[in-house]
């Protein structure tokens, strides 16, 4: 009787430590939620001072500037599970003689800058690999030359990206220049880079598949 008394007892204070454990976590990740949101007012604010200063607007319709920015740097904040940012972002302007080209060109532009962002931390991993395993310097340098190569590789899979701002202003020679800012999920991101670089490596380079697979190979 004393034995199931005491493991009732047990039961009972590992179940109200487990509810003030997850109470506890709620509350960190709301106390998260709330800085990473006056961080964003804060630097969203100073930003769209300066873009407002140097004449840029949003399209009519759109919502207002500084909510717009807000939003992206909300994204920015953003960590997963495991501390790291949930979003790549990466920005592009350009000017054109119509405000939907300059949005095109700028938003490829800023597609080359996150898939540069991607292929640096990609390169870091792989390199990492390399002096991990038995390559030789002939291997090694197919993957570096490889590797360094793939911006544009990775630009054309991504595909669809997540638009966060879009600003554009009236040049004095009537042209439009737009400024934009895009996100991309950073784990998607990572599966992209490894799907377009193996492929690529496959393609041109003579080492053994197991090799690569491993040195493909990474958490992401």
């Amino acid at each position: 009787m004393k034995l199931i008394k005491s493991l009732t007892l047990l039961i009972a204070l590992v179940f109200a430590f487990s509810t003030v454990t997850v109470a506890q976590t709620k509350d960190a990740r709301k106390m998260g939620k709330k800085e990473i949101k006056k961080r964003a007012v804060k630097e969203a604010r100073k930003e769209a001072k300066k873009f407002k200063k140097e004449g840029y607007h949003v399209s009519p319709g759109a919502l207002p500037m500084e909510k717009q920015i807000e939003t992206a740097w909300v994204r920015q904040y953003e960590m997963d599970e495991d501390g790291y940012p949930l979003y790549i972002v990466a920005s592009g302007n350009s000017v054109a003689n119509t405000q939907s080209a300059a949005k095109l060109q700028a938003t490829e532009l800023a597609k080359l800058e996150l898939a540069g962002s991607i292929s640096t931390q990609v390169a870091a991993l792989i390199e990492n690999n390399i002096a991990n395993q038995q390559f030789n310097s002939e291997e090694a340098a197919s993957v570096t030359k490889t590797v360094a190569a793939s911006k544009n590789i990775i630009a054309q899979e991504l595909g669809r990206t997540l638009p966060l701002f879009e600003i554009y202003r009236t040049l004095k020679n009537k042209n439009t220049e737009v400024f934009v800012r895009i996100a991309y999920n950073s784990k998607k991101a990572m599966e992209v880079a490894q799907r377009a670089i193996s492929k690529k490596l496959e393609e041109e380079t003579d080492i053994a598949q197991d090799k690569l697979e491993k040195l493909m190979k990474w958490d992401n």
